[in-house]
């Protein structure tokens, strides 16, 4: 449990600015969906049970949680597998579960699961040198798992994210960087049969059109051009909080969530954009001192878990606003809208902050 001691060892600069990127997050939203609305009231109660599930993960040992991190990763497939049987349906996806008052996303959650899991494995089986093919084919197994049930949904975006979690693990573990070459040389040569068969008519619609968007300018190419358009009308100043024309005329679909970034560009201009980026950039690298100072294994690979995945969203979500990647339907954390995205990533922070703030206890 919780040590009063503990708390003179909490990192305090990195909690202020997952604070100020969640009220820059909240006065983008407030914006763009015209002011205090529902979307906007839900997502003040996602950042509150946030903050609980933070000092939730916070107060408790991370090496009990490890210890318990089989239960939390079957309990997470368990959720995965009950929405494709009873999810709620929207936009052609069943990603989540009806609770009355709000919906819960667990593919969400997944991720630091994961971190866990693996963080608990190699902890226990690293003794020095590198990583065994068997280990690989194991982490391989758990990570395959949630990513094809939340495939499935369909959600590859999702999805997708917990293949930073996986890589990042097996790496500091000691995974030979030819395994990346080998798996880099295994996707380069599947993508054609992967673009044949595995993807679905939407998802290589949004390639072809990410290539060259004005063959479908007002069908699958319109979110892309209006993201550049959005990002690039606010200058270096912005045109003032809820003065910006693209997302308060809604022009930019959906843009209190996948294009909240573009929305801070246009209204708060280049010098907004280096505020919120350089949050980001404080926080990660943060993290990475605390996986540095950890005190074991398991602490460092757990907090590296849960920042790669959170790092590969930020910067792929910034990249698409941009109209630099794909349009693909990954949030950028602690900012745009959705309960459950805010809950399970102030909740893998706490993890690392848990592991930073254990690294003096015996």
């Amino acid at each position: 449990m919780f040590e009063r001691r503990l708390y003179y060892h909490i990192d305090w600069a990195m909690l202020a600015a997952l604070m100020a990127l969640s009220a820059i997050g909240l006065a983008n939203i407030y914006s763009a969906t015209g002011g205090p609305t529902p979307i906007f009231t839900t997502q003040i109660y996602g950042i509150i049970l946030g903050l609980i599930a933070m000092v939730v993960c916070l107060s408790l040992d991370y090496r009990a949680l490890a210890d318990k991190s089989h239960f939390i990763y079957i309990g997470v497939v368990g959720l995965l597998l009950y929405v494709l049987i009873f999810g709620v349906v929207r936009g052609g996806s069943r990603r989540w579960i009806d609770l009355g008052p709000f919906n819960l996303q667990p593919s969400e959650f997944a991720k630091a699961a994961l971190a866990l899991v693996l963080a608990k494995f190699f902890g226990e089986s690293r003794r020095g040198g590198a990583v065994t093919h068997v280990e690989l084919l194991i982490a391989g197994a758990l990570t395959a798992v949630p990513l094809l049930i939340i495939a499935r949904q369909p959600d590859l975006g999702t999805a997708v994210t917990l293949v930073p979690v996986a890589f990042a693990v097996a790496y500091v573990a000691g995974m030979p960087m030819r395994i990346f070459g080998v798996l880099a040389l295994v996707g380069l040569l599947a993508a054609p049969v992967a673009w044949k068969f595995a993807l679905q008519d939407y998802q290589r619609e949004r390639i072809s059109t990410f290539l060259d968007p004005s063959q479908d300018a007002k069908g699958a190419g319109y979110q892309q051009i209006q993201a550049r358009i959005t990002v690039g009308s606010g200058g270096l100043w912005g045109k003032g909080f809820t003065h910006g024309t693209q997302g308060q005329l809604r022009f930019l679909p959906v843009a209190h969530n996948d294009f909240i970034f573009s929305v801070l560009s246009e209204e708060h201009g280049f010098v907004g954009v280096l505020v919120a980026l350089g949050l980001y950039l404080f926080v990660i690298l943060r993290a990475i001192e605390s996986a540095r100072l950890a005190k074991d294994r398991l602490g460092a690979y757990l907090v590296l878990g849960v920042l790669a995945s959170f790092a590969f969203q930020v910067c792929y979500n910034i990249t698409m606003s941009a109209g630099l990647a794909p349009v693909k339907g990954l949030t950028l954390p602690l900012m745009s809208y959705g309960g459950s995205s805010m809950i399970a990533t102030l909740a893998g922070f706490g993890l690392i902050l848990n592991v930073r703030m254990r690294r003096f206890t015996n």
